[in-house]
């Protein structure tokens, strides 16, 4: 007796996908989406790991947003000796506008760094002003005499001059030339040499 012809088992969807044209692109097309989107999801900054505390403005955002190429946007403030000090004031000296905090981790972690730079640009004439968000003159002067920082230390407990500058993460670097004009910004921790070369292009 002859055996009985074998019927094939039909197909399933996925056996279809696989064996036709069509899908074998639509598997390739999805498989390149993955590994895209998960390159993406690995190279993609966060604010953990690019070292940027966010922060909450709530003063007065007044005026155009700070512009590279742009007149950087004058302030008049106090420092936390007592000394009035305005952005235009410096006008004739590159200036390194830095906003930061001493309960910022990576804030601390670079103003030995800063301070070392200005070190070495402070016979250029270049000037920086460190701005303190979400402090008091008090904690700030204390916090400044204790690591031994030099430059001048203004306390912005309101964020009155961080929300001018739309400072929405710390620590984030201004750097103005001599004529006043905002030249590049950098948010997050700085190496020593970024800083120095952010201060050899203003100076």
């Amino acid at each position: 007796m002859s055996p009985l012809p074998t019927v094939p088992k039909p197909k399933s969807w996925q056996q279809r996908i696989r064996e036709s044209r069509l899908g074998t692109l639509l598997v390739l097309a999805v498989t390149a989406t993955i590994v895209t989107g998960g390159a993406y999801l690995m190279d993609r900054p966060t604010a953990a790991a690019s070292g940027i505390q966010a922060i909450e403005l709530s003063g007065p955002t007044n005026g155009a947003a700070p512009k590279v190429g742009s007149p950087a946007q004058d302030f008049t403030a106090t420092t936390v000796t007592g000394e009035k000090v305005s952005l235009s004031s410096y006008k004739g000296h590159p200036v390194w506008l830095t906003f930061g905090a001493s309960w910022c981790a990576e804030c601390k972690a670079e103003y030995p760094d800063i301070e070392a730079s200005y070190k070495k640009f402070e016979a250029k004439g270049v000037v920086v002003l460190a701005i303190f968000i979400r402090e008091d003159s008090a904690t700030v002067k204390d916090y400044g005499d204790r690591i031994g920082l030099t430059f001048p230390k203004v306390a912005d407990p309101d964020t009155r001059i961080a929300s001018a500058y739309r400072v929405y993460g710390i620590p984030a670097h201004f750097f103005i030339d001599a004529s006043g004009i905002l030249r590049e910004v950098k948010t997050g921790g700085q190496s020593p040499q970024q800083m120095d070369a952010a201060l050899t292009a203003i100076s």
